[in-house]
């Protein structure tokens, strides 16, 4: 027996198809605002990294600041440690300079309320941990924020893989223009670093950045470096990223922390993305 569709119904069954082969936009993944996500073109590939401007107000503003005048186009990674970062932003490309903007005062810290729940929520001893986005996060517990005048809590930013940091130097309050990438975990800078955002794809341009102390010769830099949404439309990436506060990462996390074990941190989860 054969049956014949109408065009609607074509279209129908087309639509279907897609999307049960092509993932999108639904309750477990969200579009990061193009405000938020920085795009960085460096000679080893691209980079996209997701700001947190609710986590690190000022840091964020500095850095969209900086990308719109074109700061950073051209300056290498001057600094790089295999087991670390790689850092960059400095216009004399030495770790010395920064920009004609007055230094940022230290947000290793934020306060957390009622408005900002943690996503794939869990404890580390007696505080807790999440994510804002895609950046994994510590808190003070929830709980503590009725006997705070604010009702809320000290919050702050995991240095996992991937996180975007500022430096700075002796001073808490010397921030400027540079930043890295963290290539691998380092929980020591919790809390004496400021974390303001994460990479959504690209860890491994970052891991194959030349590595020194200072690196002699730096080659490696980033070319471009722009906010998503000061891209033309014709060429601004498309980009999903799973929702840390969804039950498709809730159960992610929670596959992981089986298979890890008490060792278990923020720090051992892929945040899956979707760039097109």
């Amino acid at each position: 027996m054969k049956f014949a569709y109408s065009a609607v119904a074509l279209a129908l069954l087309a639509t279907t198809a897609a999307a049960q082969t092509a993932p999108g936009p639904s309750s477990d993944w969200r579009r990061p605002d193009p405000q938020n996500v920085l795009v960085v073109e460096t000679n080893k590939g691209r980079i996209i990294a997701e700001l947190n401007p609710e986590v690190a107000p000022a840091h964020v503003e500095r850095i969209r600041t900086l990308a719109r005048a074109g700061f950073y186009d051209g300056l290498t990674f001057f600094r790089v440690v295999d087991s670390f970062m790689a850092q960059t932003g400095d216009p004399q490309n030495t770790g010395t300079g920064g920009s004609d903007q007055p230094n940022l005062n230290a947000e290793f810290t934020f306060r957390r309320g009622a408005d900002l729940p943690l996503g794939a929520p869990g404890k580390a001893g007696s505080n807790e941990t999440g994510f804002l986005g895609a950046l994994p996060m510590t808190s003070q517990p929830a709980a503590l924020a009725v006997m705070t005048a604010d009702r809320k809590v000290a919050t702050w930013g995991n240095f996992c893989p991937g996180v975007l940091g500022m430096a700075r130097a002796g001073d808490p309050n010397s921030a400027n223009s540079q930043f890295f990438f963290m290539r691998q975990n380092y929980p020591s800078l919790d809390k004496t670093y400021t974390a303001f955002g994460r990479t959504l794809s690209g860890l491994d341009v970052v891991r194959s950045i030349k590595v020194g102390e200072p690196v002699p010769d730096p080659q490696d830099k980033m070319i471009s470096v722009k906010l998503l949404a000061d891209l033309p439309a014709d060429k601004r990436p498309s980009i999903l990223v799973m929702d840390t506060h969804g039950a498709a990462f809730a159960a992610l996390a929670a596959k992981r922390r089986a298979e890890v074990g008490p060792s278990f941190t923020n720090c051992d989860i892929d945040i899956p993305v979707q760039i097109k």
